[in-house]
């Protein structure tokens, strides 16, 4: 079934959405979906920016043959050449072999090494500034290096004031209803999934993403047509502005995140226990997450939303409980900043939990670690409650 939207009278949106997808880079698990965003504009001359993902093959090839309606395209500029939205230019050139490909240095090396096949075909590298001109839009190149590959281009129409983002400003979640961010209660539906994108997908690059960002300050930008997730044409400064926060690695909010890990139940009991008195005492919400249940993903995304994290695991063959210590070490990969850490452990002989994960989180930069640790050993009992409120008020104050 042919699924065409209008962006603009001569932009159009020819993507589609995978519900079937488990997992995005077999990593990330997708409980709702996940959107490939490719645009056509038809003007004088045709352009194709970017294609899909091969899960969604047929359905994008469809969309595209109904969009040129019998006519050849001029060019396909490719933003990002990372499978999912590359998977298809062999394809696109084995239909139309006489179109051009636009795209950086870096973009046209990637291309060779995913499909030599197309080393014959003509070319167009652009650079910053370069500009791609049709009768009514004049598209200019900006660089978007390791936003979050190194041959990442935005494209900006000057005319119409839309800013082709690659996967900038993209979002976990299939469009169903609508292609447009105000199709959506976007902050209940959307941003808790635009935020699990950024953080466990851009994350690591967040000076990369602050120096794009001083480069769009100077446009007049209308709309946002990201590779994935619900295109932006109302409100768009409110989610530039999560965009500078989530890379500034600034919290949205004064909620503590408590992830525990628990083998039978004593660390979750103690964790429980724990998150009633420093809500109590602070008078914030208290997020608690088992990390055995939740995925990482999600877990990753609830630390770049909180200010303060508080880690509880138990000691796991003399060392860290093993999810707690994949969650650690994503947090250490993936660079965050700008947090508050307290730290709690459980142990029956030799608690030493706390300082695995003390040792981890030291390579975080801008990151604060309470010396003051609460230690269980084994369970929690009454007797252990004057070190529990000691620790909360420490939580409270961090």
């Amino acid at each position: 079934m042919i699924n065409i939207k209008n962006v603009t009278d001569d932009i159009l949106w020819i993507g589609g959405s995978d519900k079937r997808l488990a997992k995005f880079e077999n990593l990330f698990p997708l409980p709702k979906g996940v959107s490939y965003n490719s645009f056509v504009v038809k003007d004088d001359k045709t352009i194709i920016f970017d294609t899909a993902d091969v899960t969604i093959a047929d359905q994008y090839i469809e969309n595209l043959e109904a969009a040129l309606s019998g006519s050849k395209p001029d060019y396909l500029v490719i933003l990002h050449m990372e499978p999912d939205h590359c998977s298809q230019i062999s394809r696109v050139a084995s239909l139309y072999p006489d179109i051009k490909l636009v795209g950086g240095m870096q973009t046209f090396k990637f291309l060779h090494q995913f499909f030599p096949e197309l080393d014959n075909l003509e070319k167009i590298t652009v650079k910053e500034g370069d500009t791609l001109e049709t009768a009514n839009h004049c598209f200019s190149f900006i660089g978007a290096p390791m936003v979050h590959w190194p041959e990442v281009l935005f494209a900006f129409d000057t005319k119409t004031g839309t800013l082709f983002s690659a996967d900038a400003f993209g979002t976990f979640g299939s469009v169903d209803s609508g292609i447009f961010a105000d199709d959506y209660d976007f902050e209940k539906e959307f941003l808790d999934e635009a935020r699990r994108y950024y953080a466990n997908i851009v994350g690591k690059y967040g000076a990369q993403v602050q120096a794009v960002l001083k480069k769009a300050q100077g446009l007049d930008i209308q709309k946002i047509c990201p590779l994935h997730g619900p295109i932006w044409r109302k409100d768009v400064s409110w989610f530039v502005d999560k965009y500078d926060k989530w890379s500034s690695f600034t919290p949205e909010t004064d909620d503590i995140l408590m992830v525990y890990g628990s083998m039978y139940g004593h660390t979750a009991s103690a964790a429980e226990t724990l998150a009633q008195i420093v809500h109590e005492k602070s008078g914030k919400n208290v997020r608690v997450f088992d990390v055995s249940k939740t995925d990482k993903s999600e877990l990753v995304g609830e630390a770049w939303l909180c200010a303060k994290i508080v880690l509880l695991a138990p000691t796991y063959n003399g060392g860290l409980y093993l999810p707690m210590e994949d969650y650690v070490a994503d947090l250490v990969a993936l660079g965050l900043k700008n947090r508050a850490f307290a730290l709690g452990q459980n142990g029956t002989w030799a608690p030493v939990a706390a300082k695995h994960m003390s040792d981890k989180l030291a390579l975080l930069k801008d990151c604060t670690i309470s010396e003051t640790v609460l230690t269980i050993n084994s369970a929690l009992h009454e007797s252990d409650m004057e070190l529990v409120e000691k620790f909360a008020d420490v939580i409270a104050c961090m």
